[in-house]
């Protein structure tokens, strides 16, 4: 057996080992990009290899194979990956004041550190730490706003259950108000996504930044039917909603940009539409002129916005033709 195929192998072990219905055909095809006889084979080693492979035919009618018992710890694969992604994320979670996601995280990678040996810790904490060094967070430029760690922790229980929670929001002498939380809108300006029955059914933005405080109530409540936050975060170009400004966004970049920005994902429902002289229609459904325009500013006179009118008019006379690069 070649090295490459015996690393497939152990992988394939390994994702046996971890998935609770274990690994079908279809599965194995996906992750290793093989053909299905190649997949079947790998199967008949599995079963070769680890006398402790079990396989079952489900509803479906799809045969899956299951390592009964964990691999020992010689034939675990390196770990140095894993743990450069567990720091990567931890980061992450310090930086969105997700505490509770760090400690877990944090909890999660010295596991896996104590099934290594001295000598392999070592190795694997350097390694990453090399790498983590050499990668950087891109950050939209101008200023974001701090999170709160109590805050923030308080949606993520409340969110688990679902609870409804109490908040002092805007004045910090505001009477409380009861919301049943959504979602976590995570951004320049972050918003708690939620809805609050004294006003009805629809679903509401609050600013992260105005919630002064937060108590999880012992209070249930049933996410409107068919929410997903998803769909809730593409009716909008940044974070801001706005039911009245939604609707067709239509966009032309000068020949000169074009290729630039047709690199830009500007929204998640956009159509490119090159034109014959070079220049490039961008359009989308979506509402936020006010963050839409602070974007369109990076551009200078290389877009033109012809639709909607609203918008047309938000950014008139501010297309300036001295910028030296596009965004």
């Amino acid at each position: 057996m070649s090295f490459s195929k015996a690393q497939d192998l152990l992988r394939l072990a390994q994702m046996a080992a971890a998935r609770r219905m274990g690994v079908s055909l279809e599965d194995i095809r996906a992750e290793f990009r093989v053909s299905h006889r190649t997949a079947q084979r790998m199967t008949e080693a599995l079963e070769t290899v680890f006398p402790t492979v079990a396989h079952t035919d489900i509803e479906d009618r799809k045969r899956r194979w299951r390592l009964e018992a964990p691999l020992p710890d010689a034939l675990q694969s390196r770990q140095e990956t894993a743990i450069e992604a567990l720091e990567i994320a931890i980061r992450g979670a310090c930086e969105e004041a997700r505490l509770r996601h760090a400690r877990a995280l944090e909890d999660l990678r010295d596991r896996l550190l104590t099934r290594l040996t001295p000598r392999d810790a070592r190795r694997s904490e350097a390694d990453a730490e090399a790498v983590l060094t050499s990668l950087g967070k891109v950050m939209r430029p101008g200023p974001t706003v701090s999170l709160r760690p109590e805050i923030t922790d308080a949606i993520i229980e409340a969110l688990r259950g679902p609870f409804r929670v109490r908040i002092i929001y805007g004045a910090a002498k505001a009477l409380p108000r009861i919301v049943e939380p959504h979602g976590l809108l995570l951004g320049y300006r972050s918003y708690l996504v939620a809805r609050q029955p004294a006003r009805g059914a629809a679903i509401l933005n609050f600013r992260m930044d105005r919630i002064h405080k937060m108590d999880v109530l012992d209070e249930s409540f049933v996410f409107t039917d068919g929410f997903t936050l998803k769909d809730y975060a593409a009716q909008a170009f940044g974070v801001y909603q706005n039911p009245q400004q939604y609707g067709e966004v239509i966009w032309r970049f000068a020949p000169e940009a074009a290729t630039h920005a047709g690199a830009f994902c500007f929204h998640p429902t956009q159509v490119l539409e090159p034109q014959e002289d070079g220049s490039l229609i961008v359009r989308f459904n979506a509402a936020g002129w006010l963050e839409m325009a602070w974007h369109l500013y990076q551009w200078g006179d290389k877009v033109e916005v012809l639709a909607p009118a609203g918008l047309c008019a938000l950014v008139e006379g501010y297309q300036r033709p001295d910028f030296d690069a596009l965004p």
